[in-house]
């Protein structure tokens, strides 16, 4: 299964708030969190709504995924939230709409 072997990072930005990336076995970020969290458990269960620990709570289960074109007519997604906050989206684009769901299914979808 793609992204088993994905390696997650729970880190500090340089405003003090914690974020997460996911980093394919090639070292590529295939992942990261859309935003900074003042508390490192939220920032946690967030990362867990996008797989981490195979989302042990199931977290985002309702989420609207949206797949799109870019200014450059490339292809991203974008996951929001039931009260329509987005809560995860692409790291990159990509050439292909293929390759563009084969990402967000890496991240839950």
């Amino acid at each position: 299964m793609a992204g088993e072997n994905d390696k997650w990072e729970i880190y500090e930005d340089k405003r003090g708030e914690h974020r997460w990336r996911r980093r394919a076995s090639n070292g590529n970020i295939v992942g990261a969190a859309t935003e900074g969290y003042t508390k490192k458990a939220d920032c946690k269960a967030n990362a867990e709504r996008h797989g981490m620990n195979g989302n042990p709570k199931g977290l985002g289960k309702n989420d609207k995924w949206e797949l799109y074109k870019d200014k450059r007519g490339e292809y991203r997604w974008r996951r929001k939230a039931t009260n329509g906050n987005i809560v995860g989206s692409s790291s990159e684009s990509y050439s292909s709409k293929s390759g563009c769901k084969s990402n967000a299914e890496r991240n839950g979808m």
